[in-house]
């Protein structure tokens, strides 16, 4: 039976490490429940990471040497299993990690084979993005590369991961990050092309905070979904033991 249910996670500012082991554990729990035919289960989890660089699957293009000249700059190095190449996380940063069950979603005409279902899922999660920055007059655009563009500047970076067409990683959306740890890397491995910020376009402040409802609220008119706020007892219900100190330590809605 399709669950167009997502139930949302806020989780704060969450080291980058502990959030990619939540994933893991989430997506594993979720196909857990997918093989005892129990499809309810999908999430949105709303953060910001401490800064932090991370690449895709073809993170051998990025030296150790690198990684320790982008250290020393004062942010973590996380290679990890999501698409795309290197891009940089940190505060100001909406990022967004949709942990779906894609069965529920996938519309039929796509659901031919799994790459179909994958293209229409980016691209979803691409118009969510267009969506979002349209509340403030400006307009999204995709290009040749993966994300959200305003003009020839990145505003969203976005790289996915799917097991068994159960979602991790996602999307991180400029707000008023500080674009200045962009400018050492090329950001997603685009060359002649830049980075913006909602605040940097519109010429004021744009907080994350301001930013998430209408987020929220066009990922669930692009996904049709029903969107439900989790309570703090249900939430750390979905952290496993070994994650919720340091998870708890920077959660800023979990209360103890």
């Amino acid at each position: 039976m399709v669950n167009n249910t997502v139930k949302i996670l806020r989780l704060g500012v969450v080291p980058y490490r502990a959030a990619y082991k939540l994933q893991e554990h989430l997506v594993a729990t979720i196909k857990q429940n997918i093989s005892q035919k129990d499809n309810r289960l999908n999430l949105l989890l709303l953060l910001q990471h401490p800064p932090v660089y991370t690449t895709g699957i073809r993170s051998k293009e990025y030296s150790v040497y690198e990684e320790e000249r982008l250290k020393k700059l004062g942010a973590d190095f996380v290679r990890t299993n999501r698409g795309g190449l290197i891009t940089f996380h940190g505060p100001g940063q909406l990022v967004a990690y949709p942990i779906l069950n894609l069965n529920n979603f996938i519309p039929q005409a796509h659901r031919r084979k799994a790459g179909l279902g994958m293209r229409w899922y980016v691209k979803t999660l691409e118009e969510v993005v267009i969506q979002t920055i349209s509340k403030y007059g400006l307009e999204g655009s995709r290009s040749p590369h993966t994300g959200v563009w305003v003009g020839d500047n990145k505003i969203c970076a976005m790289g996915v991961h799917n097991s068994q067409l159960v979602t991790s990683h996602g999307l991180a959306l400029n707000a008023n990050t500080d674009m200045a740890w962009f400018k050492n890397i090329v950001p997603c491995g685009i060359l002649d092309k830049g980075v913006t910020s909602l605040t940097q376009q519109l010429g004021r402040e744009i907080s994350v905070e301001e930013t998430t409802p209408h987020l929220v609220d066009s990922f669930a008119t692009q996904f049709g979904a029903e969107m439900v706020e989790c309570e703090s007892a249900q939430a750390e219900a979905f952290i496993p033991p070994q994650l919720q100190d340091e998870i708890c330590l920077a959660n800023e809605t979990i209360d103890r």
